[in-house]
């Protein structure tokens, strides 16, 4: 019966929601990390996220958006669960739990709202080992790279980085970046003639010695899957 229910008389774990946005810029895949401004692990770089506030949030989505919000001023267009981490040494303040999202976005301008945060940057991925990072987000943020890569091989999601209107190049490259491997530029053209989700726009632009059509995302589709790993 709830009537004999009194939570108080157990102990609650801590609770948090972080995400993990990646960008590819410059031929490099960047994450989105704040530094700390207080304890515990203060100065370190850590996810943008934080406690639930149950006055405010409806859901754990609207608590990774709000956090994003206070501590980056970056707003994905999309959020995916990635994974729910747990354990009693993850947090010197006792046994926690936090749901993890990641997505992959355009690189934003990134500025930072609450106290909590010293800063908030883009960071190259390739510089995480030399870099001091709280609570186990060095683990976290490695285990969504390898999601994103997976997502890479599979499906369209690679368009979420690139600007309004792209080339096949662009697009070729932002995959490359993100698998760590070369692709054929005809399995790109082929992937893209399948998902028939862009169009191509009216005009080119000088690329090398030629001349590259550029597309756009047509309005109103969904990223497609594809039933096998792109060829690489």
């Amino acid at each position: 019966m709830t009537d004999n229910y009194d939570i108080a008389e157990f102990k609650n774990p801590l609770f948090t929601v972080d995400s993990v946005l990646f960008t590819v810029t410059d031929g490099e895949l960047k994450v989105l990390l704040v530094k700390r401004a207080g304890e515990p692990f203060t100065g370190q770089w850590a996810l943008p996220g934080g406690f639930i506030n149950m006055d405010v949030d409806h859901d754990a989505d609207m608590t990774a958006l709000r956090k994003l919000k206070e501590k980056t001023n970056v707003t994905p267009q999309y959020l995916e669960q990635l994974h729910t981490y747990s354990g009693l040494e993850r947090d010197p303040r006792g046994f926690s739990v936090t749901l993890v999202y990641f997505a992959l976005t355009a690189q934003m301008n990134t500025s930072t709202h609450i106290t909590t945060v010293d800063d908030a940057q883009w960071i190259d991925v390739g510089k995480l080992k030399t870099l001091s990072v709280a609570f186990d987000h060095k683990y976290i943020i490695e285990q969504a790279r390898q999601r994103l890569k997976q997502k890479a091989l599979y499906s369209m999601v690679p368009i979420y980085c690139l600007p309004e209107h792209f080339t096949v190049g662009q697009f070729k490259s932002v995959i490359e970046t993100i698998i760590g491997k070369t692709v054929q530029r005809k399995s790109i053209i082929r992937r893209i003639e399948a998902a028939d989700m862009l169009e191509k726009m009216d005009e080119k632009v000088k690329s090398g010695g030629r001349f590259a059509q550029l597309y756009r995302v047509k309005s109103g589709v969904d990223i497609v899957n594809f039933e096998r790993n792109l060829s690489v």
